[in-house]
């Protein structure tokens, strides 16, 4: 059966796939997938899955791919981060069984990103990206249509534009890209409800819409509609106990569906945020149910949502992202009005006032109350002559173990302070090599002279035959 390409590809393998689930580390697992479908999504994508990881590693692969089978969770497209063409292709292969596309990740502008040399930081290398689809080009979608790329979603943001400075995605954009190429072309930006994603459609022109943190905080956006929020959370912990994940997945999840409740009982969110066990969740969900029904039945006739939100905080809505100059305003010049704590200054935290430390630090303060974090008390390292990280006490280059390493690999020294003893194995090895050389027979000795003689009279016969 030929390849299907193009538009053939999105209606027949995707099922003119319109509204659409993000790839969402940790987030897009099997579980809210299903919530998702039932509510509306007609595609889904994995989380991103790291290529060479799931190439060398076969639980990763069952973790996050090869579980239970789900009929129902399809079609399905895995994403992968990669940075090597070959790596790609054999990750794909290994994956192609169990979804209906393979997708690269050329967007995540994330730090981590960044670090491991994928996502959209692929994009300043085009003969690499070229390398990875196989064709050249000079414009960026299509060089990767003409690459072999079936179907492309355009984010309509920088790779700058990121938590508080996202911004509005541009649709004008993705509108030049989807006229600028012949295959199908999914939108992902600005969508918070099902106005928006036939907005979107309309101006333009694309095949899909693709939603990820305003699907986060209300799963029945592609149904038009804004349900109780313990109504998803009740739904998707049922689906979770079918098909398990981990407690920082669902945790993340009830997170993002009672945000705005959560911001209203601030003592159920730190029981939630120190909780163990899913059914520990289970009881911060119930809680939270009934806190809410209380409010409702004490409700008085033509009270409005607080805090200027479209409903009350029970109810499924997006979750607006403010920029850092309304960040600023709401949190006032010192950071400390309506009870919003700003960032810590690092004066801030030197000087060890618990209420002003991280939560982090201050968990590890409860665990050892005579942890200092002051800076000025933190001891001194000596740093390495070659990169500056702090050295082996011990090195006999003054080295940190890495740099020692190769030093010592190079001129085949012993670095007893970090166990490295290149030169000491050397000599052990050439101590033993001379050792069986001198066990050798005596006839063996002379056979062995013989076949060397022949080889060099090979040599020599076929130089002067040359």
């Amino acid at each position: 059966m030929p390849k299907l390409r193009g538009e053939a590809f999105w209606r027949e393998t995707l099922r003119s796939a319109h509204y659409v689930v993000a790839p969402m580390v940790d987030q897009s697992e099997l579980a809210w997938r299903l919530l998702s479908r039932r509510h509306g999504a007609q595609l889904c994508y994995t989380p991103m899955l790291h290529a060479q990881v799931f190439l060398r590693d076969a639980n990763y692969r069952r973790e996050n791919l090869y579980g239970e089978a789900c009929p129902e969770d399809r079609p399905l497209i895995v994403q992968f981060c990669a940075n090597d063409p070959e790596v790609f292709v054999q990750a794909a292969l290994l994956a192609q069984d169990y979804c209906d596309a393979i997708d690269l990740n050329l967007g995540c502008p994330q730090m981590i990103a960044k670090r491991g040399h994928y996502g959209a930081f692929l994009q300043e290398e085009w003969d690499l990206l070229q390398r990875m689809n196989i064709d050249k080009t000079v414009k960026y979608a299509q060089m990767l249509e003409k690459a072999g790329c079936q179907l492309l979603t355009v984010h309509g943001r920088t790779k700058e534009q990121k938590g508080p400075l996202a911004g509005v995605a541009s649709w004008e954009h993705i509108q030049a890209v989807r006229k600028a190429v012949n295959i199908p072309v999914f939108a992902n930006g600005n969508i918070q409800c099902l106005s928006d994603v036939e907005e979107c459609i309309r101006k333009t022109g694309v095949h899909g819409v693709m939603s990820a943190e305003g699907n986060l905080h209300n799963p029945a956006l592609f149904e038009g509609r804004n349900p109780l929020v313990w109504e998803m959370a009740e739904e998707y912990l049922e689906i979770v106990q079918k098909y398990p994940c981990p407690l920082s997945y669902v945790r993340a999840h009830l997170f993002k569906l009672w945000h705005h409740t959560l911001q209203v009982y601030q003592q159920l969110r730190e029981e939630l945020a120190k909780v163990k066990t899913l059914e520990g969740i289970v009881d911060v969900n119930r809680e939270l149910k009934l806190r809410c029904q209380e409010e409702i039945a004490n409700q008085k006739e033509g009270e409005k949502p607080k805090e200027g939100l479209p409903f009350f905080h029970w109810i499924c809505q997006p979750y607006i992202r403010p920029g850092p100059k309304e960040r600023c305003k709401e949190n006032g010049a010192s950071g400390t009005e309506k009870g919003v704590r700003g960032k810590r200054t690092l004066e801030e935290e030197e000087d060890g006032n618990s209420e002003l430390l991280s939560k982090n630090k201050q968990k590890k303060k409860l665990r050892n109350p005579n942890k200092s974090f002051d800076p000025s008390l933190k001891p001194k390292y000596a740093k390495c002559d070659q990169c500056g990280n702090p050295k082996g006490n011990k090195c006999v280059f003054n080295m940190c173990r890495g740099c020692c390493k190769k030093r010592a690999f190079k001129e085949t020294a012993d670095c007893p302070g970090h166990g490295l003893l290149f030169k000491t194995k050397y000599e052990k090895s050439l101590s033993w090599q001379h050792s069986q050389r001198g066990i050798q027979s005596p006839e063996m000795s002379q056979r062995g002279e013989a076949e060397v003689g022949e080889a060099v009279v090979l040599k020599e016969a076929g130089d002067s035959a040359v």
